[in-house]
């Protein structure tokens, strides 16, 4: 069976490493899904859940607040600006971001706050979306 390897990192350290059947992403311009020998991308990430199918067929769900994903043939690399993993998935923390970034994007008296709490709170809000995902009965 053809696999890719997958490593997940972010400013806190390495998120998850190993091999995959495919690897699922929230790109800027859309979902990616990729295969081994893909060929070579570079592109940003929106905040989202990053899924990764092991070999065994079991789908890994990983939240990330953006970030990079770069693809080569037999390696895929996630950069993210923050990242999650199922076991420290927190929904009342989670809630709690999205109600604080919901009261800075209401403060916000310049555009430069306006963008930057707009930010926080697509990043808090599809972090709070994937832990109630992964509280429903199924993770996909």
């Amino acid at each position: 069976m053809s696999q890719i390897h997958v490593d997940i990192v972010s400013a806190e350290g390495e998120i998850h490493s190993g091999e995959a059947q495919m690897v699922f992403a929230p790109a800027e311009v859309g979902e990616v899904g990729i295969a081994p020998q893909h060929a070579p991308l570079l592109t940003r990430l929106k905040p989202g859940t990053v899924r990764v199918q092991t070999l065994d067929g079991q789908m890994l769900p990983f939240f990330v607040g953006g970030g990079i994903l770069e693809v080569q043939p037999h390696l895929v690399t996630v950069l993210a600006d923050t990242a999650l993993r199922p076991q420290d998935a927190d929904e009342s923390a989670a809630q709690a971001a999205k109600a604080e970034a919901e009261q800075r994007l209401a403060g916000a008296s310049t555009e430069t706050d306006l963008a930057k709490a707009q930010a926080e709170l697509v990043e808090a809000a599809a972090r709070l979306e994937f832990v109630r995902k992964l509280r429903a009965p199924s993770h996909h």
